[in-house]
């Protein structure tokens, strides 16, 4: 297959598969088979299952690392086979392919969407379709043909509405303001929906709302009259790095998505503090 440029397609898959059974592998021999010069990117298959707000979150944090007009295939669905919509959803920055839960709803906030349809065609579609794999029968085909210059109103009718999720928890008061835990990585580091953060002149705090930026900080704080609650416990060192604490202690500080995050050095957060996604968080302000 040609594509109309002379950059190799890339496909980046995020699912919440695991990579313990065969469905991500089952998932890129179907994309190969289809357009064997797509380059392809796990951007992870450990979203815990079922979590589509973990997923839209963790998508977004990758959307500016990607090449240009990525397609993504997002796969995390646990309406697969019900009456959602299968979609595809062209932007100004990437195409993204997947089921039409509000997965793509928070990176879609930071692109210019051109056009979107619904996957009926059954010509770029597997022929027999699971009503427990579109991930294979649909979405991976489908991201193939993209990939290799098929015209998404060949895929299906137009669609005009999307799915969305509800932004995540960030209330801003003078006195606190008020998050939840949206991702927890391997590390057990606990990261939160309170940011953008970033570390401003005279060591002062800069928050920018992060699902409805602004050229201005809408609040300066100092971190030195912070305080982090979480799950009953309170953390009082907001720091720059892991290692702005001993070994084994807590710590608060800007992850590498500007967010607010609840770390031990050399230690596991997450289980140290029994936190699951969605567990409320308070950054207060003494």
């Amino acid at each position: 297959m040609q594509t109309k440029n002379h950059t190799l397609p890339t496909i980046a898959l995020l699912t919440d598969f695991g990579l313990t059974d065969s469905y991500v592998g089952v998932m890129k021999g179907v994309i190969l088979s289809i357009c064997p010069i797509a380059r392809l990117i796990d951007v992870t298959h450990a979203i815990t299952p079922q979590n589509v707000r973990q997923g839209a979150y963790v998508l977004l944090n990758t959307l500016g690392y990607m090449p240009p007009q990525t397609v993504y295939v997002g796969v995390v669905d646990p309406g697969v086979g019900s009456a959602r919509q299968s979609v595809a959803i062209k932007t100004n920055r990437a195409v993204f392919v997947g089921p039409d839960n509000g997965l793509f709803s928070y990176a879609l906030k930071h692109c210019e969407i051109q056009e979107m349809v619904i996957l009926q065609n059954p010509q770029y579609l597997l022929a027999t379709i699971s009503s427990t794999f579109h991930g294979r029968d649909i979405f991976s085909p489908v991201a193939a043909h993209i990939a290799c210059g098929v015209p998404l109103d060949q895929l299906g009718p137009s669609l005009t509405k999307l799915e969305a999720l509800p932004p995540p928890r960030l209330e801003i008061t003078p006195q606190a303001i008020y998050g939840e835990v949206l991702d927890i990585d391997h590390f057990g580091n606990v990261a939160t929906s309170i940011g953008r953060l970033t570390w401003g002149n005279n060591d002062l705090l800069a928050l920018v709302p992060f699902f409805d930026p602004q050229p201005e900080p809408t609040l300066m704080i100092e971190p030195e009259r912070c305080t982090v609650q979480i799950n009953h416990r309170m953390i009082d060192i907001v720091g720059l790095t892991f290692a702005s604490v001993p070994r084994g202690e807590l710590i608060a500080l800007i992850n590498s998505a500007d967010q607010l995050e609840i770390a031990i050095n050399h230690g596991n957060a997450a289980h140290e503090l029994g936190v699951q996604i969605g567990d409320p968080v308070i950054l207060s302000i003494n």
